[in-house]
């Protein structure tokens, strides 16, 4: 038997055709709300940079944004993408949040640069060391968020042991998550290959930390789920549309749903999608169920993280209220 699963958020902060970034704001903050007194355990919003199709690229603003307009649900980065901030700053931007909202923070950590090497050449100015050197930038900003002072203090940050989380794609991550002894988030919604592997290393290599007593495995799934089978698998064809504008070098803002897919992708592109991004749990409340019940029984995890791309902004929000329906009917048979 399986053991019973958390769920969380994870927002990409999509723009949809037709409408601009204040437009997907004013949506990311409508999932937030509607899911604050949920069982939604925290609400992470990713860093992307040099994309028409998503507006999280300054990831902090709208983590305030989003701890303005709720009360309970944990907000955070999914992720901080290291290399792209030094970790003095990121204590400080966090402990000045910590400081206005309490412990309702998470920090996710990402190695990559969440662009491409031109977009981080004008992020940087051509100092990427920080992708080399992940693990001990996470030491460092440990240091800067824990108790101990030396001469160079984060203030607002001392003191606040804001959680960290590793995020990654691949087994190195896993090591240095094991190594810290933190909770570690593989990123499956768009490079699940290497998942079941970085767990077994995750899990095999852990090391307890003063954060973490035990190993503890998060996933980031591709979720949809409507009330009927059809609907599900109308409005995820969105999702495809996003994906297949990024491999064919055509990206835009989110397209509305079609009915027939085969009208655009190939059949080449279709199986790449479907293998490198696939959404491991899609349909109604049945099958998702046992979409559920099948990626359990293979890799037991602790939390899911649902990543959604809905265009159709009601849909958006109850396709996450029909998944919440779904783990807690999943966790009553644990």
């Amino acid at each position: 038997m399986s053991k019973q699963v958390n769920i969380s958020v994870l927002n990409l902060v999509y723009v949809r055709e037709g409408y601009d970034s204040k437009d997907a704001f004013i949506r990311m903050r409508l999932l937030a709300e509607a899911l604050d007194d949920s069982s939604y355990k925290r609400y992470w919003i990713s860093e992307h940079h040099n994309m028409k199709s998503i507006a999280s690229s300054a990831t902090r603003q709208l983590i305030q944004y989003t701890l303005q307009h709720t009360k309970r649900i944990r907000v955070g980065s999914g992720g901080v993408m290291l290399p792209n901030h030094t970790p003095y700053i990121v204590a400080e931007e966090f402990g000045t949040m910590y400081e206005l909202f309490g412990d309702r923070l998470d920090i996710g950590l990402g190695r990559a640069p969440g662009t491409d090497q031109v977009t981080l050449n004008a992020i940087r100015r051509g100092n990427h060391q920080g992708i080399f050197d992940f693990e001990e930038e996470i030491r460092e900003l440990q240091f800067f968020l824990s108790d101990k002072e030396s001469q160079v203090i984060a203030n607002p940050g001392l003191n606040t042991n804001i959680p960290l989380y590793v995020l990654g794609s691949s087994t190195d991550s896993a090591y240095i998550a094991a190594r810290l002894g933190l909770p570690y988030a593989f990123a499956a919604h768009f490079a699940p290959a290497m998942m079941e592997e970085a767990f077994e290393i995750y899990e095999r290599n852990f090391t307890p930390s003063e954060q973490l007593k035990e190993p503890y495995k998060m996933a980031c799934l591709n979720v949809v789920v409507q009330d009927t089978q059809e609907e599900a698998e109308y409005v995820v064809t969105s999702h495809y549309q996003n994906v297949y504008g990024m491999i064919t070098h055509h990206r835009g803002p989110m397209k509305q749903p079609v009915t027939n897919m085969d009208k655009i992708w190939s059949m080449q592109h279709k199986e790449i999608i479907l293998n490198q991004f696939p959404v491991q749990i899609l349909g109604d409340k049945e099958q998702a169920l046992k979409d559920l019940e099948a990626f359990q029984n293979k890799f037991d995890v602790d939390e899911i993280i649902a990543s959604t791309a809905i265009y159709d902004t009601d849909a958006f929000i109850k396709s996450y209220q029909l998944f919440e329906d779904v783990v807690i009917e999943y966790n009553k048979k644990q």
